[in-house]
C-alpha cells in the first residue's frame, strides 16, 4: 500500500524538543513523534517533502505503553512511535524548527 504524497504530512505528529533531543542536533539528528503505522520509507518521504531536505537514515522505536488512571478506571495512554531522522551533510532544520525570535 503506497501512501499518497498529500497524506505524508499527516504521518508526522510533532517534533520532540527535550534535552536528549537537543544534544542529538549536534549530530544532525532530529526527533519526531510519528503515527504508529508509519514505515521508515514513509517517514523519509514525509520529511523530505515537508522540509525540502535530504534524509540519510531513519531509526524508529515504539515506546512501551504507559498506564493511566482516571478515578477508579485503569487504562493506558495511546501508543506512539518515535523517529530519529539523520540528515545528510549540509542540510539542517534549525531554521524551521527553532526560528530566532
Amino acid at each position: 500500500m503506497k501512501t499518497q504524497e498529500r497524506d505524508l504530512a499527516d504521518l508526522i505528529v510533532r517534533p520532540i524538543v527535550t534535552e536528549k533531543a537537543t544534544t542529538l542536533l549536534e549530530l544532525n539528528k532530529y526527533v519526531f513523534d510519528v503515527v504508529v503505522t508509519a514505515t521508515k520509507l514513509e517517514i523519509k518521504a514525509a520529511i523530505e517533502s515537508l522540509f525540502d531536505v535530504s534524509v540519510a537514515k531513519v531509526n524508529t522505536m515504539r515506546l512501551p505503553r504507559q498506564k493511566k488512571r482516571v478515578g477508579k478506571f485503569n487504562g493506558y495512554k495511546t501508543q506512539y512511535k518515535r523517529a530519529i531522522v539523520t540528515l545528510k551533510e549540509g542540510d539542517s532544520l534549525n531554521e524551521v524548527l527553532f526560528p530566532e525570535l
